[in-house]
């Protein structure tokens, strides 16, 4: 087969990136919910004084070193990123990694040490705070199908699957003291996690574009974020499963893309340049939307994509 060269053009999506910005007067008042994109299946859902967070993941470390070096966070980056999204000045109750692969866990033992936060998975994910030497009061191993509490949100992990192919299978079984090989960061338990606020708003989060059928059977949420890496590759048929078996199964009306970002390349700060798709080589987003896009018509649900750093509600006016 002839490798596809390049990657898609964001610019053909543009109609799709039409969330608009939370005003962050509310965020002030703390009226009001808001969700802030920064790359990848990183997620810091707010309401103003209360938080939680997907992944946390900012270092972003280049293909080279990925393949053939060490990789560590970086907790300058680190630092920057959670002074951009403003969430030192939110009470951030739980880091939640979708899965412990380096992509989504490299950064979240760091971030939680940071802000305090309980670091809470599966055991994988345990032994990434372990080795940053998290307090064991921080680290929350969830049981599966069991909903928590932390402050205003309960959290609720469902088994889930990573989206094929697992380039690092397993799980996570001592502590991971970086600098490591990237296979360190096996991929561990994968989660659906639904969110529910006390407000009564509902969310859906899947980081990876893999799930278990018929896993979501009874749950319910108002908004998918929905992550797409690799999906592109897979065939028309699985593409459809993943949308019926997470999008279709909640009832979801809002479906909001993730995890479609080129994430070897830095977090733009302020704009310097905008955010890319994965090439072709690991994904292909354009054939996804073909799908995605009859699917929404399909199910009368709107598709969107997130802007970076900027905070928005997909819950308004519901």
């Amino acid at each position: 087969m002839r490798l596809k060269l390049g990657r898609p053009d964001l610019a053909d999506y543009s109609a799709y990136f039409d969330l608009g910005a939370a005003a962050q007067t509310e965020r002030a008042g703390g009226s009001s919910l808001g969700v802030t994109f920064m790359g990848v299946s990183t997620l810091l859902i707010d309401d103003g004084q209360s938080a939680v967070l997907t992944d946390g993941f900012f270092t972003r470390p280049s293909l080279g070193k990925v393949l053939l070096g060490r990789i560590a966070p970086d907790e300058q980056v680190i630092d920057a990123c959670l002074a951009r999204c403003g969430a030192g000045h939110l009470q951030v109750e739980a880091v939640l990694p979708v899965h412990s692969h380096y992509d989504h866990g490299l950064d979240s033992a760091v971030v939680a040490r940071r802000l305090g936060s309980a670091l809470v998975g599966g055991g994988s994910t345990a032994q990434l705070g372990m080795g940053a030497g998290l307090p064991d009061a921080q680290i929350v191993i969830a049981s599966e199908g069991a909903s928590q509490e932390f402050g205003p949100w309960r959290i609720t992990l469902i088994e889930a699957d990573h989206c094929p192919p697992d380039r690092y299978p397993g799980e996570i079984t001592s502590a991971v003291r970086p600098p490591v090989r990237t296979s360190a960061y096996r991929c561990g338990e994968a989660w659906s996690i639904l969110l529910q606020h006390a407000s009564g708003a509902t969310a859906l989060i899947q980081g990876s574009a893999g799930f278990v059928p018929s896993a979501l059977s009874g749950q319910s949420a108002q908004v998918a974020y929905l992550g797409v890496g690799q999906l592109g590759l897979m065939e028309t048929d699985y593409i459809q499963s993943y949308w019926d078996e997470t999008v279709a199964r909640v009832g979801a009306e809002q479906v909001i893309l993730i995890h479609w970002d080129d994430f070897f390349k830095p977090l733009p700060m302020h704009g310097e340049y905008p955010l890319r798709a994965l090439p072709y080589a690991g994904d292909d987003l354009d054939v996804t939307m073909a799908t995605f896009v009859r699917l929404a018509q399909r199910d009368g649900v709107r598709l969107s994509f997130p802007t970076l750093w900027e905070r928005h509600n997909p819950w308004q006016g519901r």
